[in-house]
């Protein structure tokens, strides 16, 4: 029996999982269906939304916040991060901008969280 705080919604309901028999996953404690799908999710492939920056050349900011688009198999968050560390990136940057498409041939991009203007040159 697994415990765990589902975190997909303000409930922040405390699911018990049953994962004895993997083709028979009982959750209980879910207030909604989408605990259930968390819990399932959590026990047999979870996933995590990976943030972090990148350097911004050229842009009154030094640094730009990214983000997967989705969400990325757990065991991939570091390899993810090390292919950030040397990534550089040419202002203007906006919100959305692609700044790694198919990081890690996952089928997710690496995209910016926030808008990075052009440095004034004055």
């Amino acid at each position: 029996m697994k415990e765990f705080v589902c975190i997909t919604c303000p409930m922040g309901c405390n699911l018990k999982v049953d994962d004895s028999d993997i083709n028979n996953i009982i959750v209980t404690g879910n207030t909604c269906p989408r605990g259930k799908i968390y819990a399932i999710n959590e026990v047999t492939r979870p996933k995590r939304m990976v943030t972090s920056s990148v350097k911004v050349i050229g842009g009154v900011d030094l640094v730009v916040s990214v983000k997967t688009r989705e969400a990325i198999d757990k065991n991939l968050i570091f390899d993810v991060l090390k292919e950030l560390e040397n990534i550089e990136v040419k202002a203007p940057i906006r919100i959305g901008d692609v700044i790694i498409n198919n990081v890690l041939n996952t089928g997710v991009d690496i995209i910016a969280s926030r808008n990075v203007e052009v440095k004034d040159g004055r």
